[in-house]
């Protein structure tokens, strides 16, 4: 079994910062259940050639962009589900932005034409979150933040290059969206049945982080979207997650797997509500 691609160890937790993130997983029924992976550029610091979900950095202005543009989701409500104090609609509005600027789709609207996505694209790329909320007002676009749903938060392992604080969102694809990579960060993009990207991994054809395995084995044990999608809505009690990193392998194991009571509790801090 190939090992995951994961982050050197130091010892010092304090000496690469944590930025927050969000990610998305994005599915749709194929007509069985498939999630949108996108592959990351070698020449990356982190996550170089790794198969993955849309995502980044949350923007300090992304909150504010999302109470401009978004609806159906209060920042107090989005808040206490990430039990944060304030500015919860930050990590929303973060997996909306990421996904236009990586593969090219709007996530929480109806059907949009190829050349308007294109053009919000080019906006988020020459004036940021300004311009993109512009184009959205121009054209009387909103964005339905309620048809993202938040099921996971991972905390990357102490160590260099790069540490996060990643949320994870599940959604459903948008209807006659094909997604196109960007070419910079993102060199591919496939859809893929959940099981069978587990697969590709163990054999070798397809570089996983542990998070992202986490993820697909989550997704795996659902035959529709539907059926994902109505388990994240009812939002159940999260389960945190163990590691075990004997041997550089970085498995994570959640309530259930059979190593879950022999891994590490410190390891790694995270949680998941799909499962």
């Amino acid at each position: 079994m190939p090992a995951f691609h994961r982050n050197q160890h130091i010892d010092d937790p304090g000496a690469v910062p944590v930025s927050d993130a969000a990610t998305v997983l994005v599915i749709r029924d194929g007509p069985d259940l498939e999630v949108l992976m996108v592959q990351r550029a070698r020449q990356l610091a982190f996550g170089a050639n790794a198969w993955v979900y849309p995502g980044g950095r949350v923007d300090q202005a992304d909150a504010a962009n999302a109470a401009r543009v978004g609806i159906n989701l209060s920042d107090a409500d989005a808040s206490v589900m990430l039990d944060v104090e304030s500015g919860g609609l930050a990590w929303w509005f973060a997996a909306v932005r990421e996904t236009v600027e990586e593969v090219g789709m709007l996530l929480g609207t109806p059907a949009v034409d190829a050349r308007l996505l294109a053009e919000l694209r080019t906006a988020l790329d020459q004036d940021g979150g300004d311009g993109f909320c512009a184009l959205l007002e121009q054209h009387e676009i909103v964005l339905d933040l309620s048809a993202l749903h938040e099921v996971a938060r991972f905390v990357t392992p102490v160590g260099p290059p790069r540490r996060f604080d990643a949320r994870f969102f599940v959604t459903k694809a948008p209807l006659e969206q094909v997604p196109r990579h960007d070419s910079s960060e993102i060199v591919a993009t496939q859809w893929i049945k959940p099981g069978d990207a587990i697969g590709a991994w163990r054999a070798g054809e397809l570089e996983l982080m542990a998070v992202t395995h986490r993820m697909l084995a989550c997704l795996d044990r659902f035959e529709t979207a539907g059926e994902a999608l109505a388990r994240a809505a009812l939002r159940p009690e999260a389960a945190h997650l163990r590691v075990d990193d004997p041997d550089g392998e970085y498995l994570v194991y959640m309530p259930g797997d059979p190593e879950y009571e022999t891994a590490e509790v410190d390891v790694e801090h995270g949680s998941i509500r799909l499962y």
